[in-house]
């Protein structure tokens, strides 16, 4: 059974398989989470971006993990919020379910994810941590065995507290 659960921390300190950056479309860097990932990643993380063209919001890719403690590093990129229309729901969703897909798929089962598209992509975390957690609560019904542990690292303890009580409504509603 995998653990998920929300943890205050800084997601480029933790030796998980991966952590999610929650990058732009040019994966060359940025601020926030993605500034502070290719920070502490140093330069080979950049050089190997540069080879990979790029990524749509909603997708994933997969990058080593260079000086961080993580292994690997996945690229995502969230949409940016533009009020709850056009979509940014389902893009929103489509980010951990790729993330996970690629990390099922290079056999790694510790996960970190930051909240993809609640900086400066002005996501509403309220917002944002139930989607998040439903996708991964998703993920999980269909791969019940695979992941050992899948964590959801807030910067600040309101934002951990919103994940945390996502993912046990997600939870909740999983096991009915």
């Amino acid at each position: 059974m995998t653990r998920w659960r929300a943890v205050q921390a800084d997601i480029t300190t933790l030796a998980v398989d991966a952590v999610v950056n929650a990058a732009n479309s040019s994966l060359l860097g940025g601020g926030g989470v993605d500034g502070a990932i290719h920070r502490a990643a140093g330069p080979g993380l950049l050089e190997e971006c540069r080879t990979l063209g790029g990524c749509p919001v909603g997708e994933a890719r997969l990058t080593r993990g260079y000086a961080l403690p993580a292994r690997f590093v996945i690229h995502t990129v969230g949409p940016v919020w533009r009020g709850g229309t056009s979509g940014e729901a389902v893009k929103l969703a489509a980010c951990y379910k790729s993330s996970l897909g690629v990390a099922e798929a290079h056999g790694l089962r510790t996960i970190a994810f930051p909240a993809i598209s609640t900086g400066v992509y002005g996501y509403p975390v309220k917002r944002a941590a139930p989607i998040a957690a439903e996708a991964v609560a998703e993920t999980l019904r269909q791969h019940p065995a695979f992941f050992s542990e899948i964590l959801f690292i807030g910067f600040s303890a309101t934002d951990c507290a919103t994940y945390a009580t996502a993912i046990e409504a997600a939870g909740s509603a999983s096991r009915r």
